[in-house]
């Protein structure tokens, strides 16, 4: 195997005193604790922009071996919005009422969800992010390393970023998702990962009246 030298340059990094740390890592806290995953819509239009621009920054995430191992379809058009949201139910009535265990639908009970996914075509974006498992390099296949890990550091870029700009956001999963793939004439090597519904909060939304852990039960010290 031909052996290939590593390039370096000079890393672009701007320090910052400890005071301005502590003021920067607040503000963001609070920016993103108010983050909330939003089932009501409006369908008032959104500059396709705001979601290039999003999705530039989730690009930035880091990867294994840099391969970037993802893709982020961007569906706005009716048509696909009303299969995808058909194929979803579709799913997601199989899983309510024959797939999920007593246990599962008592954890989901306080967040009041059914198998009706109206919000996937009431939003005015649908991103679909998908995982690229493989490439081909030189005629050969070989495997993204730690796509799993990467694409979901990268999702979590993207939701922060869309928070950031003002948008509401869900991290929709029908079980299975190979519908997606197929609808948006996506190759094997790309699976869904999720879907996210995305635009402006319906004027009267409300979100489930649930509470995140505090600090010291998902933080451990030693």
């Amino acid at each position: 195997m031909e052996s290939i030298e590593p390039k370096f340059i000079p890393l672009e990094f701007e320090g910052v005193e400890p005071e301005e740390q502590f003021d920067r890592g607040q503000r963001f806290f609070e920016l993103i604790a108010r983050r909330r995953t939003v089932r009501e819509y409006s369908n008032r239009d959104v500059p396709f922009e705001l979601i290039e621009r999003a999705i530039a920054t989730a690009g930035t995430g880091p990867s294994g071996a840099n391969l970037q191992p993802w893709r982020f379809v961007v569906v706005r058009d009716a048509e696909v919005k009303r299969k995808i949201r058909e194929a979803a139910e579709a799913e997601e009535y199989e899983s309510y009422h024959n797939r999920m265990s007593d246990k599962w639908l008592r954890r989901l009970a306080p967040l009041g969800t059914d198998e009706h996914k109206p919000f996937l075509e009431i939003a005015p974006y649908l991103i679909v992010v998908f995982r690229i498992t493989t490439i081909v390099e030189d005629g050969e296949s070989e495997p993204t390393y730690y796509s799993q890990e990467s694409v979901g550091i990268a999702v979590g870029l993207l939701l922060a970023a869309l928070h950031n700009m003002g948008l509401a956001t869900l991290t929709h999963t029908p079980s299975p998702m190979k519908f997606l793939q197929e609808i948006l004439e996506r190759p094997k090597n790309e699976v869904p990962f999720v879907l996210i519904p995305v635009g402006c909060p319906a004027d009267n939304a409300k979100v489930p009246d649930i509470h995140r852990k505090p600090l010291d039960e998902i933080m451990h010290v030693i």
